[in-house]
C-alpha cells in the first residue's frame, strides 16, 4: 500500500524524549498502524544510538506474549543501557492486563513509550484510569483533502473534488478500482468497529438495536437530533428501547469514533445547551457504504466534511443558536474564534433565497470575529457585507 507523509509524524517526533506516554488513537483503519511504522523508519534514520522494542500484535510472531508479565519479561530483555530505548507496540490490547506492563515501564524511567490499540481499550476517558502516569494522546483520521490529492498525485479540480466527496478518506479502499468494492471495503471497516469495539467490549444483547441506531444516525447526519426523537421513531418502527439505552448505544458508538457529537452553543448567551445534538460520521463515505448513493443530500455530506475538517485542525466544534436561527459551526481554538455555515450551491446572485438563507444567521452576528460561508461556489474568495465566501475544495486545501 502506498504511504504519504502525514502531519501526526510529526507531531509524534515533537513529542519524542517526554516521559508521557505517547498513545495514538482513532477510528479503525486510519493509519496508526502505518504511523508507527514511519516513525521506526525516523528513528532508525535519525537516532544511531536507538534501541528499539517494536511488538506488532496483529503478528503471529507475538503470540506467546499474551500475559503482561510475558511483555515486562520480553522488553527488559531487550532493553539496552547505553543506548535509547523506545517501545512501541501495536494492538496492545491484545495483552491481558497490558496496563500493569504499560506502567511498570513508565515507572522506570528509562524507555520513551508509545501505544497503539482498540479504541475499546484506549478510550481518552479511560487512560487516567488505565496509566498511572501522564498521557499524550495523538488522534488519527481517515485522509482529508489534501491528504487525498497527495496520495494520488493529482491537483484540486472538479472531478478530484468530487471523488473525494464519493470516496471518502479510508485509503485502504483507494487499492480497489471499483466504487462497489470500495465501498464494500468501507463498510466491512465499520461493521468491524461495531462488532469488536463497541458489541464485545460492552456485553450488548440487542445488537438489532444498535444498528438501527447506527442507521438512525447515518441517515441523520448533520441534522439536530435527541435521544427522545431517535427512541420515538424506533418505537413507531416496533423497535422497543428508551431514552436511556439509546443515549448509552451512541455514547458507544461516539467512543469508538464512528461518530462524533457536536453540542449546541448560545451565541448571544455564550453558554452551551443540552438535550439536542448534531452527529457526524468519522468519514462521509461511510453513508454511501452502508445506505447507498440514492437521494444525496451534499449539502449534509459537505456539512460533514467541514466538521471533521474542522476537528481535525484541532478547533473545538459547536452548532451556533443565535434567536432560533442556526449556524452550523462555532469553531474555536485559545482566543479564536470562526462562525461558518456550509452549504451545496448558493448560486450567483445575491438576491437568491439560498444565498439569502445562509448568510441571513451570520449577519445577525454583530461581535467581531470571522464569518464565513463555505460552499460548492467553484470562485475564488470573495466578501459579501464582511463574510467571507470560500469554496469548499479551497477551504479543505488552506
Amino acid at each position: 500500500m502506498k504511504l504519504i507523509k502525514r502531519k501526526y509524524l510529526q507531531d509524534i517526533i515533537d513529542v519524542m524524549g517526554t516521559p508521557d506516554i505517547k498513545v495514538i488513537t482513532g477510528v479503525r483503519r486510519s493509519g496508526k498502524s502505518e504511523l508507527l511504522n514511519m516513525f521506526i523508519n525516523y528513528i532508525k534514520e535519525n537516532d544511531s544510538n536507538s534501541n528499539i522494542i517494536s511488538i506488532n500484535y496483529n503478528l503471529d510472531e507475538f503470540d506467546y506474549i499474551k500475559q503482561y508479565k510475558e511483555l515486562i519479561k520480553y522488553v527488559s530483555n531487550k532493553y539496552d543501557p547505553n543506548k535509547n530505548n523506545f517501545i512501541i507496540i501495536d494492538e496492545v490490547q491484545m495483552c491481558n492486563d497490558f496496563e500493569k506492563a504499560i506502567n511498570n515501564f513508565h515507572a522506570e524511567q528509562k524507555y520513551d513509550i508509545y501505544i497503539t490499540g482498540s479504541n475499546a481499550f484506549l478510550l481518552s476517558s479511560d487512560l487516567a484510569t488505565l496509566f498511572t502516569g501522564r498521557t499524550y494522546s495523538i488522534e488519527v483520521f481517515p485522509f482529508s483533502y489534501k491528504e487525498f490529492l497527495l496520495y494520488y498525485n493529482e491537483n484540486n479540480n472538479d472531478e478530484n473534488f468530487d471523488r473525494y466527496v464519493l470516496e471518502g478518506g479510508f485509503s485502504g479502499s483507494y487499492l480497489y478500482k471499483d466504487i462497489n468494492k470500495k465501498y464494500n471495503y468501507i463498510s466491512d471497516v465499520y461493521r468491524t468497529m461495531i462488532v469488536r469495539d463497541i458489541v464485545q467490549r460492552n456485553k450488548i444483547q440487542n445488537v438489532l438495536l444498535l444498528d438501527s441506531i447506527s442507521d438512525f444516525l447515518i441517515d441523520n447526519i448533520a441534522r439536530i437530533t435527541s435521544y427522545r426523537s431517535i427512541t420515538d421513531t424506533l418505537n413507531t418502527n416496533k423497535i422497543d428501547t428508551n431514552d436511556k439505552t439509546v443515549g448509552a448505544y451512541i455514547k458507544y458508538l461516539c467512543e469508538s469514533f464512528a461518530f462524533y457529537k457536536v453540542r449546541r452553543y448560545d451565541i448571544q448567551g455564550k453558554k452551551y445547551l443540552s438535550t439536542q445534538d448534531k452527529y457526524y460520521l468519522s468519514d462521509h463515505a461511510v453513508k454511501y457504504a452502508i445506505q447507498g448513493t440514492k437521494n444525496m443530500n451534499y449539502g449534509n455530506i459537505y456539512e460533514n466534511i467541514v466538521a471533521m475538517e474542522l476537528i481535525r485542525r484541532g478547533y473545538e466544534v459547536y452548532v451556533g443558536v443565535l434567536y432560533e436561527k442556526e449556524v452550523d459551526f462555532v469553531a474555536m481554538k485559545r482566543n479564536e474564534k470562526i462562525y461558518i455555515q456550509v452549504s451545496d450551491n448558493i448560486g450567483n446572485d445575491f438576491e437568491n433565497n439560498t444565498f439569502k438563507r445562509e448568510v441571513d444567521p451570520l449577519l445577525k452576528i454583530k461581535d467581531a470575529y470571522p464569518k464565513i460561508l463555505i460552499a460548492r461556489t467553484k470562485h475564488d474568495n470573495y466578501q459579501y457585507e464582511g463574510i467571507q465566501i470560500i469554496d469548499i475544495a479551497n477551504w479543505l486545501l488552506e
